[in-house]
């Protein structure tokens, strides 16, 4: 099948300190978040000088991957829009509408099923193509790549990174923690208000597993990060925070914290756990080591590479789990709307 182009889709984040607010009201737009907890949020940005490293990465990202292409042998050209801040994917659309491109694939910086992790990418495409009308291309969203060699390859070489940067003394002792990013418990219940299966907590906990035997570590856990909303509404737990200070009571030495539900250090990462989960580790004086997130390392790119070549090539897809659901896109098969 011919493609002529690839979108490469994110959240998006603001680069200056005038972007922060709109930002988040576009973040946040029908979900009833009250101003102070904005103004809470905006303060983390404006920790960093109102700007979030996530698009920086993205481009960076999309620098080694133009390279990977290109040494592949695949002129393929990248196109970049995100869901929430500039550039956005409706412009972004139709931009490459009026450079003539008719069907072209589409990288969601996610690696996870359910709502925000893949749906509502889905929901992205679709808004984006409306706002263009009839010229806008064909766009196909490349599957969810949780359990991709790759993927998991580069965050276990991060966990052993990670282990090396503590002090010797206590390293044999140390707890890994995988950390993602928390959602309402109902999100993410078995099936979800409107009967489709939702599938991200048990997806990041399959990921962990495979993570941590390539690292050839036994011992570790899952904890959450960066949840938001009301206090009374659950959500996935334990927090990363509290996590730590149930391993303190246990005698735990020292953790190295595994970003595995994020591609690559933007602010919720930075916030919550270099300086969040550090701090707390610091109070607790627990050794702290935090294992760098996949995306700069260079088999992410060559990971990207190998989900175009399933199109393209018909390369048969590379996974380490066999999770799926019946009436849901199987992994490794190309990505279905409604498949979560």
């Amino acid at each position: 099948m011919s493609f002529d182009a690839l979108l490469f889709l994110s959240f998006g984040g603001p680069e200056g300190p005038a972007d922060v607010r709109p930002f988040l009201e576009n973040v946040t737009r029908g979900r009833g978040v009250p101003p102070e907890r904005l103004d809470e949020v905006a303060e983390h940005y404006h920790h960093f000088g109102g700007v979030s490293p996530i698009n920086r990465l993205n481009r960076e990202l999309i620098t080694a991957l133009e390279a990977e292409l290109r040494a592949r042998g695949r002129e393929l050209p990248v196109y970049f829009g995100n869901r929430n801040w500039h550039p956005m994917v409706e412009d972004t659309v139709a931009r490459m509408a009026d450079d003539g491109v008719r069907r072209a694939l589409v990288f969601a910086t996610s690696a996870w099923g359910g709502y925000s992790g893949c749906r509502q990418y889905h929901e992205d495409i679709a808004r984006a193509r409306a706002a263009v009308g009839e010229r806008a291309p064909e766009l196909v969203k490349l599957r969810q790549f949780f359990d991709h060699p790759l993927f998991v390859e580069a965050n276990a070489d991060a966990v052993r990174r990670g282990f090396a940067e503590l002090d010797p003394a206590v390293r044999d002792q140390a707890r890994l923690v995988f950390t993602a990013h928390s959602i309402p418990t109902k999100a993410d219940a078995l099936e979800g208000p409107d009967g489709r299966p939702q599938w991200y907590s048990r997806q990041v906990a399959e990921a962990a597993r495979l993570v941590a035997e390539q690292a050839g570590v036994d011992a570790y856990d899952v904890a959450w990060q960066s949840r938001s909303g009301p206090p009374e509404v659950p959500w996935l737990e334990p927090d990363i925070c509290d996590h730590l200070d149930d391993l303190h009571a246990k005698d735990v030495p020292a953790v190295v914290v595994s970003p595995v539900g994020f591609v690559s250090d933007h602010l919720e990462v930075i916030w919550d756990l270099d300086n969040e989960a550090r701090e707390k580790a610091a109070e607790l004086g627990m050794g702290f080591a935090r294992a760098a997130t996949a995306g700069p390392d260079p088999k992410f790119a060559q990971m990207i590479c190998e989900l175009i070549a399933e199109h393209l090539d018909g390369a048969p897809p590379r996974k380490l789990s066999t999770m799926a659901a019946a009436g849901c896109t199987t992994n490794g098969e190309p990505c279905a709307p409604g498949c979560c």
